[in-house]
């Protein structure tokens, strides 16, 4: 499709309906302006491109399983309605040109996909997830890329997540005939962000952005995980689902999200095994005071919150499924109090003066009661939480969390039903 077709159709409404699916009924407008705008700075950046293609891959909310998947744990998340965008051109140059709004423009030499010494950043995770692509024996001659992103970096969504989908999701429909498939690009992702970027994430956050919808994942093969899918309208069960940014720094936290992995780690390989999910809990209950002699407490604290968080995803998916909404409200309540008791991730002890996230929770316990459910939301020690308001105090909780970390700082999410797509075809019904 030429850029004036996909600007005439946007004018014309002709993409409205999954404008809708995507992003609700109020937000057609905002999406009209945001994909145009984008085509626009797509044809500014590359004058001599024409014919393009549109991608879309969404940001995603954890609901339980908090510090579970590099456990080879289970996880409930699902994909929300905040997404990157890209406008994308095709080539046979060889080179991958991308200029993501508010950074600098990136080339990555397709006959050079090794690691570079020092490379960081998005560089760093497109000539991962290229690579990838690369050893399985698929060609990729180039593409021009102009991005755009309602995934704010640090914003506890996964930026990084959604960034290396879109690139996966680019390369497949174009170079792979889509071949490869939602499951694999989000392996290649965590590949990326795992050998290139140098962060030792879990699989959850790309596997979510990937696939898309409400879903259930069990890891315990990371090569063949577990992924049911269930369709859930929180809207029509009469709750909102909002994300707070607290405002919290991420800066100087790799070593605390290093050890809570870490830690979990040694408690494994007391048992001889490499993951948490490969021990019996009641052997671990049985042999603690043992633990304790070559582990820390905190240790012993964090594989007591995994034995038990990874039962709750199931658990709070199969509630949730049965139509017991409290049942799956219960769930998410226990998975953030057992964060906060035992996995210790709701500020770092580095910085004990500031937590942004405890009091986050504390105002939104203040505000809810007994009703709903809040918790850390995603890796923890600063950043967001997430909270399950029933509507009826939607309009309080919105104006309480804003009123202490900034007006939209609370912002309402939707669930997305799909991952990463080729928005025309999604469009036009044709995936």
């Amino acid at each position: 499709m030429n850029v004036s077709e996909f600007l005439l159709k946007i004018n014309n409404g002709e993409f409205d309906n999954a404008f809708v699916k995507l992003y609700g009924e109020d937000a057609v407008a905002y999406q009209r302006n945001r994909y145009s705008a984008a085509a626009e700075k797509f044809v500014e950046t590359y004058p001599g491109a024409n014919e393009i293609e549109v991608f879309s891959a969404s940001g995603r909310t954890e609901i339980c399983g908090n510090h579970t998947d590099h456990q080879h744990g289970c996880v409930l998340a699902a994909a929300v309605d905040v997404d990157v965008i890209s406008i994308v051109a095709f080539n046979q140059s060889g080179v991958i040109r991308v200029l993501s709004e508010g950074y600098r423009p990136v080339e990555i030499d397709c006959a050079n996909l090794g690691i570079q010494e020092g490379e960081t950043g998005s560089a760093a995770l497109i000539r991962g997830v290229a690579s990838k692509f690369a050893e399985r024996g698929i060609e990729i001659g180039g593409f021009d890329m102009y991005s755009t992103s309602d995934v704010l970096a640090g914003s506890g969504i996964s930026s990084s997540a959604a960034f290396e989908t879109i690139i996966g999701t680019v390369i497949d429909k174009h170079y792979a005939d889509g071949r490869v498939g939602a499951v694999e690009i989000a392996k290649i992702g965590q590949f990326a962000e795992n050998v290139y970027f140098g962060k030792q994430c879990g699989l959850m956050d790309q596997m979510v952005s990937s696939v898309g919808g409400f879903v259930f994942i069990d890891f315990a093969d990371n090569e063949n995980p577990v992924i049911e899918n269930y369709s859930v309208d929180f809207d029509s069960l009469g709750y909102d689902l909002f994300i707070t940014d607290t405002k919290g720094s991420h800066a100087d936290l790799t070593d605390d999200y290093v050890a809570v992995r870490s830690e979990m780690d040694e408690v494994a390989a007391f048992f001889g095994k490499k993951y948490l999910r490969e021990t019996d809990e009641k052997l671990f209950v049985e042999n603690i005071a043992a633990i304790r002699e070559k582990c820390s407490d905190r240790a012993v604290l964090r594989a007591m919150h995994f034995m038990a968080e990874n039962l709750r995803p199931k658990a709070g998916f199969e509630a949730l499924k049965a139509g017991d909404v409290e049942g799956f409200l219960r769930q998410v309540r226990e998975s953030g109090e057992s964060s906060e008791r035992l996995l210790q991730n709701i500020y770092s002890v580095k910085k004990p003066l500031e937590q942004a996230v405890n009091i986050g929770l504390a105002l939104s316990r203040e505000v809810l009661g007994k009703q709903g459910a809040s918790r850390v939301h995603g890796g923890g020690f600063a950043g967001t939480i997430q909270a399950f308001v029933p509507k009826a105090l939607s309009s309080q909780y919105k104006a309480t969390l804003d009123a202490v970390f900034g007006e939209g700082s609370c912002r309402l999410m939707r669930i997305r039903p799909v991952g990463g797509i080729d928005f025309i075809e999604f469009a036009e019904g044709r995936c």
